[in-house]
């Protein structure tokens, strides 16, 4: 039950989860020790906590509500304090942490430091993270009284905080005192868990040092009764799908975000494996779906798709999308040419066919392993795509010491790319040049595309690298982005991560050039390189330089992945401002076409 606690033994033993894989929340280890009285506390208390659901790192900005509380969480021999510049980017790394770990936690102040890590909370809700949002609180005596305290709007009422964090976290406890302490932040946390969201965890400052008796034993870990299936709905579906998938002359399927949340990607494979149906993944997906499968034909993005994906998915008869979200930038400004009536809807928990049915308390994975065994082989669909396939092409070769291309550039990233790394793309035209890289299997992929919080990347980089030290996370990051949030490189050195930062200097937003243009989308440009060398101030491993063609491009790769590859890379690439994929250039007119809609008439 959710915020209960149960001495069985937990059914995993794994502290961590590999990337796009399910919350591993649990350890195998039985606890029965009885904990010293001074360190029988709340902060030691929640140290355990977190350390026991997998999280080995906390992304924090001290202030002085949670002083206090950070003395007994970096106590825990278990937990290591990362301390970021600013807490957006401590909460983008929370976020990208919890995409490599399955559960990430950042730790601030009130509401000056709440209200700012706000915005990366609302990015991990949308992409249905969990994440555990600390915040250090007022003294408990001031709860109730009329007084008025700083870092806040300047009246009595504290709850500000609290209230603009209700709609973007699944739970929130206002811990103020410590006879419910344990039960408001087990419940918290394990709440988190079973949703997969953020909760908002507010702690008293004058509480986390206090010993309390029901603190007094090693943590019982979680145990949390996973969902089920409502068996009879289950059958209902499967038949229902099986008879209107083998009825089908050419059908696909096709992965979507929500595969993650709903722990099916292996059932998604297998169903694929079983049924011969060639497999896509939408845009938001990428990574959750292994490109190395034999049946793998690219990204369906509407008119920005992978060549011959869209083809082949929009002339299907019977399409299956696993977790889609079909918001205005998947679906291109609402112009992907599918039809409700051919199309199997699945999510996490819910089944719908064509028009209708629909299947509520279905499992997506439990669906997916059921339909695998019912459907017939039907290889139609990847025999099409194999007859009209044609490989794709080479860019233009590039002249001695001309300036370089974005589409040059990202042919050398391809090579470069192994099973030891993980791409991060920020929001822009990095989205379109990294959807179109081969991922070999085991190279992890993480973007934010259901929000696009610009600067996004930055603190991801640094919580994905935090997480899975053993990858080289290779970071994608346009120059107006990289604006937003570029300090946070000074953490990334701090602690001795091994990034490849490529940054796309190009003079501006041009994502949103191509959806509007204006003076607003040019920017001031910096010295990157000159930047990035300052934050690094003789300390730790740094390596950066400029690139302006392609031969210093492959010098730049070869430096980086040879003398330079227990160092962090700052890589700065020069392009023309006018200089990006194609799919940008008719994703930006389609997407602009539906933002201009005129007011329907009253």
């Amino acid at each position: 039950m959710i915020g209960g606690l149960d001495a069985c033994k937990p059914p995993s033993s794994d502290v961590g989860c590999p990337p796009n894989g399910s919350v591993c929340a649990l350890q195998s280890s039985v606890p029965s020790t009885v904990i010293p009285s001074s360190e029988a506390t709340l902060g030691r208390h929640l140290a355990r906590r977190l350390v026991q659901i997998g999280i080995t790192d906390v992304f924090t900005v001290p202030g002085d509500f949670n002083l206090t509380l950070l003395d007994h969480l970096i106590a825990e021999p278990g937990l290591t304090n990362i301390g970021c510049c600013n807490e957006l980017n401590a909460g983008y790394a929370a976020d990208g942490y919890a995409r490599a770990r399955g559960v990430g936690a950042c730790v601030v102040t009130f509401t000056v430091g709440g209200l700012s890590v706000l915005n990366a909370i609302a990015g991990a809700y949308s992409e249905n993270l969990p994440l555990i949002c600390i915040v250090g609180g007022p003294n408990s005596n001031d709860y109730g009284t009329n007084r008025v305290l700083h870092h806040t709007i300047g009246v009595p009422d504290f709850s500000q905080e609290m209230r603009c964090f209700q709609t973007v976290t699944c739970f929130q406890a206002i811990v103020n005192n410590l006879e419910d302490a344990h039960e408001s932040i087990d419940t918290a946390i394990s709440t988190a868990l079973k949703e997969s969201k953020p909760v908002y965890i507010s702690i008293s400052c004058n509480l986390p040092g206090i010993p309390h008796p029901t603190f007094s034993r090693e943590p019982v870990p979680f145990s949390l009764s996973p969902k089920l299936s409502n068996k009879l709905g289950l059958e209902a579906a499967v038949e229902a799908a099986a008879e209107f998938l083998n009825n089908a002359v050419k059908p696909v399927l096709v992965g979507g975000p929500k595969l993650r949340v709903a722990h099916a990607s292996d059932a998604f494979v297998e169903l694929a494996d079983a049924c011969g149906y060639p497999l896509a993944v939408m845009p938001s997906g990428k990574g959750l779906v292994p490109e190395h499968h034999q049946r793998f034909i690219g990204t369906y993005w509407g008119a920005v798709s992978t060549a011959f994906c869209a083809e082949i998915v929009e002339s299907a008869d019977a399409y299956l999308f696993a977790g889609p979200i079909f918001n205005d930038y998947s679906s291109v400004g609402y112009s992907l040419l599918l039809k409700k009536e051919k199309a199997i809807i699945v999510q996490p928990d819910r089944v719908t066919i064509g028009n209708g049915p629909a299947f509520g308390c279905v499992l997506m994975r439990d669906f997916f392993l059921a339909l695998a065994k019912r459907l017939k082989q039907n290889t139609t669909a990847y025999e099409n795509y194999h007859r009209i396939f044609v490989p794709e092409g080479k860019p233009l070769k590039c002249e001695p010491r001309e300036p370089l291309r974005v589409n040059v550039m990202f042919q050398h990233i391809q090579n470069l790319l192994s099973s030891d790394n993980a791409v991060i793309a920020e929001t822009g035209d990095s989205w379109f040049n990294c959807q179109k890289l081969k991922l070999p299997k085991g190279c992890g992929y993480e973007f934010q595309m259901q929000y696009g919080s610009i600067g996004w990347s930055v603190g991801a980089t640094l919580g994905y690298a935090q997480a899975v030290p053993e990858k080289r996370v290779l970071a994608f990051i346009g120059d107006g982005s990289f604006q937003v949030t570029a300090q946070d490189v000074s953490t990334m050195l701090r602690n001795g991560q091994k990034t490849i930062i490529f940054l796309i200097n190009n003079g501006g937003y041009t994502i949103e050039v191509e959806i509007h243009d204006g003076p607003y989308n040019v920017i001031k440009n910096w010295n990157y390189t000159a930047l990035v060398d300052a934050i690094h101030n003789g300390e730790g491993k740094c390596w950066t330089t400029k690139v302006f063609n392609e031969e210093e491009l492959i010098e730049a790769i070869e430096t980086a992945t040879g003398p330079k590859k227990d160092s962090f890379c700052f890589i700065e690439v020069i392009l023309h401002k006018d200089d990006t994929s194609k799919e940008l250039l008719e994703w930006g007119s389609r997407v602009s076409a539906a933002n201009s809609r005129p007011p329907n008439p009253q």
